[in-house]
């Protein structure tokens, strides 16, 4: 492992929009210095305002960063994912750290043997989903393994997050980001692993399915590429993944409620899927006085020949008049990975959510310790090692 260059305290904060909460106070509690980058001073100076955080944090205008970055500094991207490439190759230029909670790219992979080299430290996926998810998976396999070891075993293992509405709508959702980008992801082919093979869904509303969660049935639907999660999971080489589904949760009735949205997605070119996101954001916002709520369920079942062990991680969180949910469960996490970076306890090279079993059960701690109710149960099970 390579030794990271010292932390010089400063920490930069790129951008202010709704994920920028609690974490940032913490922050501005533990570094020598946090400064909020926005849009416009004014613009920043708002965000402080209603974060509490004006006189402990300074406001400044993003245009001024690029000479602002120094030697050692903390550079957090809350940018869309298209600016992070720009941020990071200030800090290599600069001999500077960077964190997001973004999945890694193909730019920040390339990273990771210049950062390496540098002593620099390269965070991602160290929010809510990507971010806790992983903490979750990683203190599951770490329990298992020690409950019935690395030997052959069936697996199951299911990972499903969303931001829904604390109070239903007839729509079963309310954009509190750009919905350009949630239509974007449902376009998108998912890979996951059914029947012990990968499966491979182009629409993935196509394969919504009823879940249970402790009597409350949501809709789930499975994202992205999961199977090279396996791997990054750390799951032994005797372990065969029977299914294996990172997914999209959405309250029940959501697949019935989004039908013509379905249709636009499937037909409709880019103007088209333009006009939607247009008329969805003005339909179904995020208001004030509205309350989200934050559901991230992972579950990991292993079957042995002589035995099984069950576990499962819940975060079930509602936002409040002073901060949604998915500022809270994006942002802590987040800033629990900085100040890994500003103790100097993180490598040099690309991370990510500093998801070793260590890690995580420190980041389990310090969420906890924030108020984020991470549960816990392994319920007994007939032949349970």
């Amino acid at each position: 492992m390579s030794e990271p260059i010292a932390a010089s305290g400063n920490v930069h904060w790129a951008g202010t929009g709704l994920s920028s909460g609690s974490g940032l106070a913490e922050l501005a509690g533990a570094a020598r210095r946090v400064t909020l980058w926005g849009r416009s001073v004014a613009k920043a100076e708002r965000r402080l305002a209603d974060l509490g955080l004006s006189g402990r944090v300074a406001a400044a205008d993003i245009a001024g960063l690029p000479v602002a970055v120094g030697p050692g500094d903390v550079v957090i991207s809350m940018l869309p994912a298209t600016e992070h490439a720009a941020l990071l190759r200030l800090c290599l230029d600069r001999g500077a750290h960077f964190a997001c909670t973004s999945y890694v790219s193909p730019e920040l992979a390339a990273a990771d043997g210049p950062a390496r080299a540098g002593g620099l430290v390269v965070l991602t996926e160290a929010g809510l989903d990507p971010g806790i998810d992983h903490l979750f998976a990683h203190d599951l396999v770490a329990r298992a393994r020690k409950a019935v070891g690395d030997g052959p075993a069936s697996v199951r293992f299911t990972s499903f997050c969303g931001g829904v509405p604390a109070e239903p709508n007839d729509f079963r959702y309310r954009f509190s980001w750009a919905p350009r980008g949630v239509l974007s992801a449902l376009g998108s082919p998912a890979r996951s692993i059914e029947k012990g093979e990968p499966r491979t869904v182009e629409r993935p509303w196509e394969a919504v399915t009823e879940y249970d969660l402790d009597g409350e049935v949501f809709e789930v639907y499975p994202n992205r590429d999961s199977v090279p999660f396996v791997a990054q999971y750390d799951f032994p080489d005797g372990w065969r993944p029977e299914t294996f589904v990172r997914g999209t949760l959405r309250l029940g009735g959501w697949r019935e409620a989004w039908r013509d949205v379905f249709a636009v997605v499937r037909d409709g070119g880019p103007a088209d899927l333009d006009a939607l996101a247009t008329e969805l954001a003005a339909r179904y916002p995020m208001r004030p006085g509205d309350r989200d709520r934050v559901v991230l369920a992972v579950e990991l079942d292993v079957t042995t020949g002589s035995g099984s062990w069950s576990g499962r991680y819940l975060l079930d969180a509602v936002g409040d008049e002073h901060e949604t949910a998915m500022a809270r469960t994006v942002s802590l996490p987040l800033a629990y990975g900085v100040l890994e970076i500003l103790a100097g306890s993180t490598p040099a090279g690309l991370h990510r959510a500093l998801a070793d079993p260590a890690a995580a059960g420190r980041g389990l701690t310090f969420l906890r310790g924030r108020g984020l109710d991470c549960a816990l149960s392994t319920p007994d099970r007939t032949g349970e090692i």
